[in-house]
């Protein structure tokens, strides 16, 4: 990442879901995986000066191995860290909205 450019959670929660291991973001049980930006929450990613947390559900029979390496290659490179919690797995059904 280029010094000085903003990190976009909302590109981040769009490559993310575009992710063919992810069924959808996660927030966390309490929600506590979000960024709050003027006028709107980006549930599922997390942005802090020292990383990146991203919430998602995965898609089984994926091990979570895989979808940790491809969500990382989702966001990119950012100059920090990017951790990935997976919060749930599912078998079957539509990516969520």
């Amino acid at each position: 990442m280029t010094a000085g450019v903003e990190i976009d959670a909302g590109r981040i929660a769009t490559a993310v879901q575009a992710c063919p291991l992810v069924a959808g973001l996660h927030s966390g049980r309490l929600g506590e995986i979000a960024t709050y930006l003027p006028g709107r929450r980006v549930p599922g990613v997390r942005i802090r000066p020292e990383e990146i947390t991203v919430g998602v559900i995965g898609r089984y029979p994926a091990p979570v191995t895989d979808i940790g390496r491809e969500v990382r290659a989702a966001v990119g490179p950012v100059g920090r860290a990017v951790h990935v919690w997976i919060g749930d797995i599912t078998a079957d059904g539509p990516r969520p909205a």
